[in-house]
This record gives structure tokens, C-alpha cells and sequence, in this order.
């Protein structure tokens, strides 16, 4: 009966020592980290606008962005979109496909976004704008998929990106800054 009593303290022992470790484990090595997202190349592919007689024509947009997940585990993601809006009225859409991004790896998302000028015109300050040569531009996107950690545990996540983009009309080029949080 003494064995009995030993052997089941120091099996409590250890199981209490393992939960620790684990508790641990996850709370500092394993704590979710927000991915850092890198604007590799945005691209102007076009830019169209015809004033008169009536407004109309496009910017094109040409997107490649880096996501690295500094995660122990992969997320795998459904198809989303992003919305692009100018002044905060929605102007243009791009879709993003169901992809995986690998753990601890560098991923590229790659899309095309087509803002229209009929609905930048709508915006009473667009040609003011369009003559400093600057139009400003915010875009956000929320991926939803599942996380896995060493293919063992899935859980749902989700990540939220927002960017600011200004368009600079007379050079034809674009700057980004972006920020990236991630949901379990």
C-alpha cells in the first residue's frame, strides 16, 4: 500500500511539472505574434482620367505584399477582400484567394485593385487633391482561416490589416505603410 501512495505522488508530481512547463510554453514561446506585413511592390499599372465632358476612367493598382509569420504555426485562410477607401467612402475592392502561409516563413499575396474616378469625384475634395498631386488612400483587410501549431492543435484565427496609400500623381508612384493584428 506505501508503494501505491509513492507512486501516485510522484506520478501527480510529474503530471503537475508537465502542465507547467506547457503553461509556460504556451504563454511565452507559443503566444501568438502579429505578422509583419511588408509592401514589396505597388505598382501603378495605369492611370486613366478623362475630365471632360463627363468624369470617368480608373487607377490600377498592382499589389505584391510580403506577410511574415513569426508563429510557430501555419495559417491556412478562406477567400476575403480588401476595401479601399478614399476619405472614408468605399472606392474600390480586391479580391485575396484562399491561401496557407507556413510557419515561421516569408509568404507573397499578390492582387489587382481597379479604383474607379467616378467614385473618387463623388468626394468633394478629390480635385483639390488630384492638383497637390497626392491622393491619399486607407485599405483594409481581415483574413479568417485556422492556425495550426506543430499539426497538432487547429485553432480559428484571424488576421486584420490596415494601409495607408498615397498616390503620387506627377511621379507615378506609390507609398504604403502598413499595420497587421492577429485573432485566436
Amino acid at each position: 500500500m506505501g508503494k501505491w501512495k509513492i507512486c501516485c505522488a510522484i506520478s501527480a508530481v510529474l503530471f503537475i511539472i508537465i502542465a507547467v512547463v506547457l503553461v509556460t510554453l504556451f504563454f511565452t514561446l507559443f503566444k501568438p505574434k502579429n505578422p509583419k506585413i511588408i509592401t514589396r511592390s505597388v505598382t501603378l499599372e495605369g492611370f486613366n482620367l478623362v475630365v471632360f465632358p463627363v468624369i470617368k476612367g480608373n487607377v490600377s493598382l498592382g499589389l505584391v505584399l510580403t506577410v511574415d509569420n513569426p508563429n510557430y504555426g501555419s495559417f491556412k485562410y478562406k477567400n476575403s477582400t480588401a476595401y479601399i477607401n478614399y476619405r472614408g467612402n468605399l472606392v474600390a475592392e480586391a479580391p485575396i484567394h484562399n491561401d496557407s502561409i507556413p510557419a515561421r516563413a516569408k509568404h507573397n499575396i499578390s492582387t489587382t485593385v481597379i479604383i474607379f474616378a467616378d467614385k473618387l469625384a463623388a468626394d468633394p475634395n478629390f480635385f483639390n487633391d488630384l492638383l497637390s498631386g497626392v491622393l491619399n488612400f486607407t485599405s483594409s483587410t481581415t483574413l479568417y482561416g485556422k492556425a495550426k501549431v506543430f499539426n497538432i492543435l487547429k485553432l480559428k484565427a484571424s488576421s486584420k490589416s490596415s494601409c495607408n496609400i498615397s498616390v503620387l500623381v506627377l511621379a507615378q508612384s506609390v507609398d504604403t505603410v502598413c499595420k497587421a493584428k492577429t485573432r485566436l
